[in-house]
């Protein structure tokens, strides 16, 4: 039984592969069949796209061809105006900003931004001018000791700082030159005492001439060395002084203001001793900038400042010439020194002051400001917390003002805090999409 059905499954089996095996050829078959059919149609569909891709190209050439010549000209060209009308509307639009450009400020933001606003009006002006300036003793009433002739000095009778009174021995000198000046003086002398005794017509013209004149001769050289006329005296009194030493002798009241030598040093004739200065009125000389187009005529008044100390003075003398060095204009003034406050030699701060002839509009200097064209402007108050910039000219500098035009009497305008408005206006004109 079981042998039985054993050969009915073989046989059943062998009689099934040939189908099984056709049924496999049969699938692979049909496989290469749409695998064929799939590369023909994409095949098909790349012919079309590149036929359809050269025919657009096609089309285009001859779109080109036929606008080519003056139709691509024209179409440059009204590109370019097109851009250069923009260009223009764009700096005109930018004119129009920059001139209608303003800051609004609240309350808060001009207390905190310390911002003032004064009312504009023309006005006479009182106004001062500043100028360095250095103390000099007084040219005109100093003196300075010197010998006319080579001396040696042999004794010294004052210090520096002392105060001396006319006539005062200053310094004792010897010299080989006066020696002899004074042995002639000792001759001369008394043959003019007898001649003059015995009167012009016993001894007769001629010598009563000579005598005189050689005496006056020997005075005058012993005057020009120095010598005053008690030395003159001494010379032929019975306490006569040695010959050759001779003293030196203030000429003014005043106080000594240097004295480098020493005792026993030989000095060149016009070499200075001794400097002597009347201190009750002493110079001051201002350096004004060669540019300030001022006249300052004698008299004019002046304030002199220096530490402290505040002294007025007056114009005396102004410089025609530049100073080659400083480049500046010398401007002397004379200031009364009773107290002896000042001294040569000190530097001190001079203060001019003026009236304007006219009333002016002038505004101080930190409400001017550079606008962006490089044009002087002010910042007015169209109404409360707006402010608008407007172009002035600048006149003349009056002290810390400046005298304005351009802008209306009455015109509220920023005097102090004109930079901060000028940054907020900055900012709101600023575009961050550069448009």
């Amino acid at each position: 039984m079981n042998k039985t059905v054993l050969a009915v499954f073989i046989a059943t089996f062998v009689g099934a592969a040939p189908s099984f095996a056709q049924k496999s050829d049969q699938q692979h078959a049909h496989n290469e069949t749409v695998t064929s059919i799939d590369k023909s149609i994409k095949d098909k569909h790349d012919e079309h796209t590149d036929d359809g891709h050269e025919e657009h190209e096609l089309q285009d050439g001859q779109k080109l061809d036929e606008h080519g010549g003056e139709g691509a000209d024209e179409h440059d060209d009204h590109e370019s105006e097109h851009a250069h009308d923009k260009g223009e509307n764009e700096d005109k639009d930018d004119e129009e900003h920059d001139e209608t450009a303003s800051a609004s400020l609240d309350s808060n933001q001009m207390a905190l931004a310390n911002i003032k606003v004064s009312t504009l009006s023309p006005k006479i002006v009182n106004y001062t001018l500043y100028a360095p300036g250095e103390i000099f003793s007084n040219g005109y009433s100093s003196y300075r000791v010197s010998p006319r002739v080579a001396s040696v000095v042999t004794r010294r009778h004052v210090a520096l700082g002392d105060r001396v009174n006319k006539g005062q021995v200053l310094v004792t000198l010897f010299s080989e030159t006066v020696a002899q000046a004074q042995a002639n003086y000792r001759t001369t002398y008394p043959e003019w005492e007898r001649v003059k005794g015995l009167g012009r017509k016993t001894v007769g013209e001629q010598r009563y001439i000579d005598a005189k004149a050689n005496f006056e001769a020997a005075s005058a050289v012993l005057i020009s060395y120095g010598l005053s006329d008690a030395d003159l005296k001494t010379l032929t009194s019975q306490q006569s002084i040695a010959l050759g030493e001779y003293s030196l002798r203030a000429e003014i009241d005043g106080a000594v203001l240097s004295d480098s030598f020493e005792q026993g040093q030989r000095i060149d004739a016009g070499e200075p001793l001794i400097s002597l200065a009347d201190e009750s009125e002493l110079w001051v000389e201002a350096h004004l900038p060669s540019n300030i187009n001022l006249r300052l005529g004698a008299g004019s008044p002046a304030q002199i400042k220096v530490g402290d100390f505040t002294v007025d003075a007056t114009v005396t003398q102004e410089a025609h010439t530049i100073d080659p060095i400083t480049r500046t204009r010398t401007v002397r003034l004379l200031v009364s020194n009773p107290e002896h406050r000042l001294h040569p030699g000190q530097f001190a701060e001079v203060y001019f002051r003026f009236l304007t002839k006219m009333p002016v509009m002038a505004v101080s200097e930190s409400a001017l400001m550079r606008g962006p064209d490089g044009d002087w402007m002010v910042f007015v108050e169209d109404h409360p917390g707006e402010f608008l910039p407007v172009e002035v000219e600048l006149g003349r500098a009056l002290g810390g003002l400046r005298e304005i035009t351009g802008v209306e009497p009455g015109s509220r305008v920023v005097s102090e805090g004109a930079f901060f408005v000028a940054s907020q206006i900055a900012k709101g004109g600023f575009d961050p999409h550069n448009h």
